[in-house]
Protein backbone atom coordinates (compact mmCIF):
# COMPACT_ATOMS: atom_id res chain seq x y z
CA UNK A 1 0.00 0.00 0.00
CA UNK A 2 1.22 3.20 -1.25
CA UNK A 3 2.17 5.75 1.19
CA UNK A 4 0.11 9.11 -0.18
CA UNK A 5 1.45 13.09 1.41
CA UNK A 6 -2.22 14.96 0.33
CA UNK A 7 -1.11 18.67 0.64
CA UNK A 8 -4.31 21.22 0.81
CA UNK A 9 -3.75 24.58 -0.21
CA UNK A 10 -7.58 25.53 -0.81
CA UNK A 11 -9.30 26.62 -3.72
CA UNK A 12 -12.96 25.49 -4.96
CA UNK A 13 -12.94 22.22 -3.91
CA UNK A 14 -12.11 23.53 -0.10
CA UNK A 15 -14.77 26.17 0.21
CA UNK A 16 -17.93 26.96 1.84
CA UNK A 17 -20.45 29.60 1.28
CA UNK A 18 -19.95 33.21 3.23
CA UNK A 19 -21.80 36.66 2.61
CA UNK A 20 -19.17 37.05 0.00
CA UNK A 21 -19.41 34.39 -1.53
CA UNK A 22 -17.31 31.13 -1.98
CA UNK A 23 -13.78 31.01 0.12
CA UNK A 24 -11.70 27.98 1.29
CA UNK A 25 -12.94 27.18 4.55
CA UNK A 26 -12.67 23.44 4.25
CA UNK A 27 -9.36 21.45 6.70
CA UNK A 28 -7.61 18.82 4.80
CA UNK A 29 -8.96 16.19 7.25
CA UNK A 30 -12.25 17.07 5.98
CA UNK A 31 -11.13 16.56 2.51
CA UNK A 32 -9.84 13.59 3.08
CA UNK A 33 -13.11 11.84 5.06
CA UNK A 34 -15.39 12.82 1.55
CA UNK A 35 -13.01 9.57 -0.03
CA UNK A 36 -12.98 6.96 2.86
CA UNK A 37 -12.77 4.25 0.12
CA UNK A 38 -8.60 5.45 -0.54
CA UNK A 39 -8.17 3.52 2.37
CA UNK A 40 -8.54 0.58 0.39
CA UNK A 41 -5.39 1.06 -1.82
CA UNK A 42 -3.28 3.55 0.37
CA UNK A 43 -1.88 5.21 3.27
CA UNK A 44 -3.19 8.71 3.17
CA UNK A 45 -1.47 11.12 5.43
CA UNK A 46 -3.04 14.96 5.32
CA UNK A 47 -1.22 18.76 5.93
CA UNK A 48 -2.72 22.09 5.78
CA UNK A 49 -0.64 24.40 4.35
CA UNK A 50 -2.62 27.04 2.84
CA UNK A 51 -5.97 27.58 2.85
CA UNK A 52 -6.85 30.07 -0.01
CA UNK A 53 -8.57 31.26 -3.39
CA UNK A 54 -6.13 30.33 -6.31
CA UNK A 55 -6.70 33.86 -7.44
CA UNK A 56 -4.14 34.62 -4.46
CA UNK A 57 -1.41 32.22 -5.63
CA UNK A 58 2.10 34.07 -5.52
CA UNK A 59 5.45 32.50 -6.86
CA UNK A 60 6.43 32.46 -3.29
CA UNK A 61 3.52 29.77 -2.98
CA UNK A 62 4.80 27.86 -5.54
CA UNK A 63 8.36 27.70 -3.57
CA UNK A 64 6.44 26.83 -0.37
CA UNK A 65 4.95 23.44 -1.60
CA UNK A 66 7.89 22.58 -3.54
CA UNK A 67 9.73 23.22 -0.06
CA UNK A 68 7.08 21.10 1.41
CA UNK A 69 7.77 17.75 -1.16
CA UNK A 70 11.51 18.27 -0.60
CA UNK A 71 11.06 18.09 3.52
CA UNK A 72 8.58 15.52 3.65
CA UNK A 73 10.96 12.72 1.23
CA UNK A 74 9.34 9.87 2.99
CA UNK A 75 6.17 9.68 0.78
CA UNK A 76 5.62 7.38 -2.18
CA UNK A 77 3.25 10.09 -3.98
CA UNK A 78 2.04 13.49 -3.37
CA UNK A 79 -1.39 15.08 -4.11
CA UNK A 80 -1.85 18.57 -3.92
CA UNK A 81 -5.64 20.08 -3.62
CA UNK A 82 -5.90 23.37 -5.28
CA UNK A 83 -7.74 26.04 -7.20
CA UNK A 84 -8.73 25.74 -10.70
CA UNK A 85 -7.65 29.07 -11.70
CA UNK A 86 -4.33 28.91 -11.49
CA UNK A 87 -3.58 25.15 -11.52
CA UNK A 88 -1.88 25.54 -14.68
CA UNK A 89 0.64 27.92 -13.44
CA UNK A 90 1.40 25.95 -10.51
CA UNK A 91 1.57 22.61 -12.11
CA UNK A 92 4.74 24.32 -15.18
CA UNK A 93 6.07 26.17 -11.39
CA UNK A 94 6.35 22.55 -9.78
CA UNK A 95 7.47 20.81 -12.61
CA UNK A 96 10.63 23.65 -12.93
CA UNK A 97 11.38 23.49 -9.07
CA UNK A 98 10.71 19.86 -9.00
CA UNK A 99 12.71 18.16 -11.60
CA UNK A 100 13.99 14.34 -12.37
CA UNK A 101 11.46 13.48 -9.47
CA UNK A 102 11.25 9.79 -9.26
CA UNK A 103 7.90 9.87 -7.57
CA UNK A 104 4.30 11.31 -8.85
CA UNK A 105 3.54 15.05 -7.75
CA UNK A 106 -0.54 15.41 -8.40
CA UNK A 107 -2.46 18.28 -8.39
CA UNK A 108 -6.70 18.52 -8.51
CA UNK A 109 -8.99 20.07 -7.23
CA UNK A 110 -12.89 20.62 -8.55
CA UNK A 111 -15.71 23.34 -10.05
CA UNK A 112 -17.94 22.82 -7.29
CA UNK A 113 -17.17 23.02 -3.64
CA UNK A 114 -16.59 19.07 -2.14
CA UNK A 115 -19.52 19.88 0.81
CA UNK A 116 -21.84 20.16 -1.92
CA UNK A 117 -24.61 17.59 -3.04
CA UNK A 118 -23.83 17.26 -6.50
CA UNK A 119 -20.05 18.05 -6.77
CA UNK A 120 -16.98 17.04 -8.88
CA UNK A 121 -14.99 17.04 -6.13
CA UNK A 122 -14.94 13.38 -4.66
CA UNK A 123 -14.26 12.08 -8.05
CA UNK A 124 -11.32 14.48 -8.82
CA UNK A 125 -9.77 13.31 -5.47
CA UNK A 126 -10.09 10.29 -5.45
CA UNK A 127 -8.85 9.88 -8.92
CA UNK A 128 -5.72 11.67 -8.10
CA UNK A 129 -4.99 9.98 -4.76
CA UNK A 130 -5.59 6.61 -7.26
CA UNK A 131 -3.32 8.13 -9.97
CA UNK A 132 -0.59 8.59 -7.50
CA UNK A 133 -0.67 5.53 -5.91
CA UNK A 134 0.08 3.44 -9.47
CA UNK A 135 3.51 2.30 -9.66
CA UNK A 136 6.21 4.13 -12.33
CA UNK A 137 4.36 7.12 -12.18
CA UNK A 138 6.69 10.21 -12.18
CA UNK A 139 6.68 13.59 -12.44
CA UNK A 140 3.76 16.23 -11.96
CA UNK A 141 0.49 16.09 -13.42
CA UNK A 142 -3.03 17.27 -13.24
CA UNK A 143 -6.06 15.35 -12.56
CA UNK A 144 -9.42 16.06 -13.27
CA UNK A 145 -12.20 14.94 -14.71
CA UNK A 146 -11.23 11.29 -15.78
CA UNK A 147 -8.14 12.99 -17.14
CA UNK A 148 -3.91 13.13 -15.90
CA UNK A 149 -1.92 15.75 -18.18
CA UNK A 150 1.50 16.37 -17.89
CA UNK A 151 2.37 19.42 -15.64
CA UNK A 152 3.93 21.20 -18.24
CA UNK A 153 1.13 20.50 -20.92
CA UNK A 154 -2.11 21.30 -18.31
CA UNK A 155 -4.59 24.36 -19.56
CA UNK A 156 -8.22 25.05 -18.03
CA UNK A 157 -10.33 25.92 -20.93
CA UNK A 158 -13.76 26.45 -19.66
CA UNK A 159 -14.98 28.06 -16.27
CA UNK A 160 -17.95 26.51 -14.99
CA UNK A 161 -17.66 22.60 -16.49
CA UNK A 162 -16.23 19.63 -15.15
CA UNK A 163 -14.55 18.78 -17.93
CA UNK A 164 -12.38 21.98 -16.90
CA UNK A 165 -8.42 21.03 -17.99
CA UNK A 166 -7.27 19.95 -21.28
CA UNK A 167 -3.55 18.66 -22.89
CA UNK A 168 -2.44 21.62 -25.06
CA UNK A 169 -0.34 20.60 -28.40
CA UNK A 170 1.12 16.79 -26.30
CA UNK A 171 -1.41 13.63 -25.60
CA UNK A 172 -3.10 13.02 -22.38
CA UNK A 173 -0.73 10.74 -20.24
CA UNK A 174 -3.94 8.69 -19.10
CA UNK A 175 -7.49 8.10 -18.46
CA UNK A 176 -8.76 7.26 -14.83
CA UNK A 177 -12.25 5.21 -15.09
CA UNK A 178 -13.05 4.38 -11.26
CA UNK A 179 -10.84 1.78 -10.14
CA UNK A 180 -9.44 1.26 -14.03
CA UNK A 181 -6.50 3.62 -15.51
CA UNK A 182 -5.15 3.48 -19.25
CA UNK A 183 -2.04 4.88 -19.70
CA UNK A 184 -0.72 6.56 -23.17
CA UNK A 185 2.07 8.28 -22.50
CA UNK A 186 5.26 5.92 -21.31
CA UNK A 187 6.93 7.09 -18.27
CA UNK A 188 10.90 7.50 -18.52
CA UNK A 189 12.89 4.21 -17.18
CA UNK A 190 16.25 5.75 -15.92
CA UNK A 191 16.27 6.57 -12.37
CA UNK A 192 17.76 10.02 -11.80
CA UNK A 193 18.81 12.39 -8.39
CA UNK A 194 15.88 14.45 -8.15
CA UNK A 195 16.97 18.45 -8.20
CA UNK A 196 14.95 21.15 -6.40
CA UNK A 197 15.45 24.80 -7.10
CA UNK A 198 14.51 27.17 -4.19
CA UNK A 199 14.38 30.49 -6.06
CA UNK A 200 12.28 32.46 -8.77
CA UNK A 201 12.34 35.61 -10.57
CA UNK A 202 8.82 36.52 -11.01
CA UNK A 203 9.65 40.07 -13.29
CA UNK A 204 8.25 38.22 -16.06
CA UNK A 205 4.86 39.95 -18.03
CA UNK A 206 2.27 38.54 -19.94
CA UNK A 207 1.25 41.04 -23.01
CA UNK A 208 -1.20 39.61 -25.01
CA UNK A 209 -1.08 42.38 -28.75
CA UNK A 210 -4.07 43.61 -29.55
CA UNK A 211 -4.97 46.02 -32.72
CA UNK A 212 -3.91 49.57 -32.19
CA UNK A 213 -2.14 48.72 -29.27
CA UNK A 214 1.13 51.64 -29.02
CA UNK A 215 4.37 49.50 -28.94
CA UNK A 216 5.90 52.14 -25.85
CA UNK A 217 3.73 50.01 -23.87
CA UNK A 218 7.37 48.21 -23.62
CA UNK A 219 9.24 51.09 -22.38
CA UNK A 220 6.72 50.91 -19.14
CA UNK A 221 7.18 47.41 -18.89
CA UNK A 222 10.77 46.37 -19.15
CA UNK A 223 10.94 49.50 -16.30
CA UNK A 224 9.96 47.06 -13.85
CA UNK A 225 9.91 43.66 -16.00
CA UNK A 226 13.25 41.33 -16.81
CA UNK A 227 11.38 39.67 -19.59
CA UNK A 228 7.85 39.88 -21.73
CA UNK A 229 6.20 37.27 -23.02
CA UNK A 230 4.49 38.35 -26.44
CA UNK A 231 1.30 36.78 -27.06
CA UNK A 232 1.19 37.50 -31.17
CA UNK A 233 -1.62 36.94 -33.48
CA UNK A 234 -1.40 33.35 -35.59
CA UNK A 235 1.83 31.74 -36.34
CA UNK A 236 3.63 34.06 -34.76
CA UNK A 237 2.93 37.96 -36.16
CA UNK A 238 3.25 41.06 -34.89
CA UNK A 239 2.73 44.40 -36.30
CA UNK A 240 5.50 46.58 -37.70
CA UNK A 241 3.90 48.91 -40.50
CA UNK A 242 2.83 52.75 -39.65
CA UNK A 243 3.39 54.68 -36.56
CA UNK A 244 2.80 51.30 -33.94
CA UNK A 245 5.97 49.97 -35.35
CA UNK A 246 7.04 46.53 -32.46
CA UNK A 247 9.81 46.01 -34.55
CA UNK A 248 11.36 49.29 -34.11
CA UNK A 249 10.66 49.29 -30.52
CA UNK A 250 11.96 45.97 -29.54
CA UNK A 251 15.07 46.76 -31.49
CA UNK A 252 15.74 49.27 -28.20
CA UNK A 253 15.47 46.61 -25.47
CA UNK A 254 17.97 43.79 -26.52
CA UNK A 255 19.37 43.45 -23.11
CA UNK A 256 15.75 42.02 -22.21
CA UNK A 257 14.03 38.36 -22.54
CA UNK A 258 11.95 38.77 -25.20
CA UNK A 259 9.36 35.30 -25.81
CA UNK A 260 7.27 34.88 -29.00
CA UNK A 261 4.12 33.00 -28.27
CA UNK A 262 1.14 33.23 -29.96
CA UNK A 263 -2.66 33.69 -28.91
CA UNK A 264 -3.83 30.57 -30.52
CA UNK A 265 -4.63 27.75 -27.78
CA UNK A 266 -3.54 24.63 -30.25
CA UNK A 267 -0.79 23.93 -32.53
CA UNK A 268 1.87 26.57 -31.55
CA UNK A 269 3.88 29.23 -33.47
CA UNK A 270 6.08 29.19 -36.43
CA UNK A 271 7.08 32.67 -36.87
CA UNK A 272 9.69 31.82 -39.89
CA UNK A 273 5.90 31.47 -42.15
CA UNK A 274 5.17 35.02 -42.49
CA UNK A 275 7.11 38.34 -42.77
CA UNK A 276 5.49 40.08 -39.67
CA UNK A 277 7.35 36.97 -38.04
CA UNK A 278 10.47 36.19 -39.10
CA UNK A 279 11.50 39.88 -39.49
CA UNK A 280 11.75 39.95 -35.36
CA UNK A 281 13.49 36.29 -35.45
CA UNK A 282 16.06 38.32 -37.45
CA UNK A 283 16.96 40.65 -35.00
CA UNK A 284 17.54 38.39 -33.17
CA UNK A 285 17.83 37.88 -28.93
CA UNK A 286 13.52 37.16 -29.88
CA UNK A 287 13.08 33.63 -28.57
CA UNK A 288 10.08 31.76 -29.87
CA UNK A 289 7.99 28.88 -27.40
CA UNK A 290 6.84 26.97 -30.38
CA UNK A 291 4.67 24.42 -28.79
CA UNK A 292 4.88 25.50 -25.31
CA UNK A 293 1.80 26.40 -23.06
CA UNK A 294 2.05 30.43 -22.58
CA UNK A 295 1.73 29.22 -18.65
CA UNK A 296 4.42 27.09 -19.23
CA UNK A 297 6.54 30.19 -20.82
CA UNK A 298 5.60 32.50 -18.33
CA UNK A 299 6.70 30.19 -15.34
CA UNK A 300 10.10 28.53 -17.06
CA UNK A 301 11.19 32.13 -17.54
CA UNK A 302 10.62 32.60 -13.74
CA UNK A 303 12.76 29.51 -12.98
CA UNK A 304 15.97 30.71 -16.02
CA UNK A 305 15.88 34.24 -14.61
CA UNK A 306 16.44 32.99 -11.06
CA UNK A 307 19.45 31.17 -12.45
CA UNK A 308 20.64 33.74 -15.46
CA UNK A 309 20.42 36.60 -17.77
CA UNK A 310 22.99 35.97 -19.77
CA UNK A 311 20.65 35.86 -22.98
CA UNK A 312 22.78 33.01 -24.86
CA UNK A 313 22.32 31.05 -21.01
CA UNK A 314 18.71 31.75 -21.24
CA UNK A 315 18.19 30.88 -24.47
CA UNK A 316 19.30 27.38 -23.81
CA UNK A 317 18.09 26.46 -20.40
CA UNK A 318 14.08 27.24 -22.47
CA UNK A 319 14.88 25.36 -25.25
CA UNK A 320 15.96 22.62 -22.72
CA UNK A 321 12.93 20.02 -22.80
CA UNK A 322 11.56 19.54 -18.82
CA UNK A 323 8.66 17.50 -17.98
CA UNK A 324 7.96 17.43 -22.35
CA UNK A 325 7.38 21.27 -22.18
CA UNK A 326 8.94 21.21 -25.47
CA UNK A 327 8.77 19.31 -28.75
CA UNK A 328 9.72 21.94 -31.46
CA UNK A 329 12.43 23.70 -31.71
Amino acid sequence: MKKILLLATGGTIASVVTEDGLSPGTTAEELLSFVPEVKEFADVEVKQILNIDSTNIEPEHWLQIAEEIRKNDSYDGYVITHGTDTMAYTSAALSYLIQNFNKPIVLTGSQKPITDSITDGVKNLMDAIRFASQDDVRGVYVVFDGKAIIGTRAKKLRSKSYSAFDSINYPVAAFIDGTRIFRYVDERKDIYEPTFYDKLNPKVFLLKLTPGMEPDILNYIFKSYDAVVLETYGVGGIPFESRRNFLEELSKHKDKVVVLSTQVMLEGSDAKTYEVGYKFLKTGGVIEAYDMVVESCVVKLMWILAITKDPEEVKKLFYTQINKDILLT
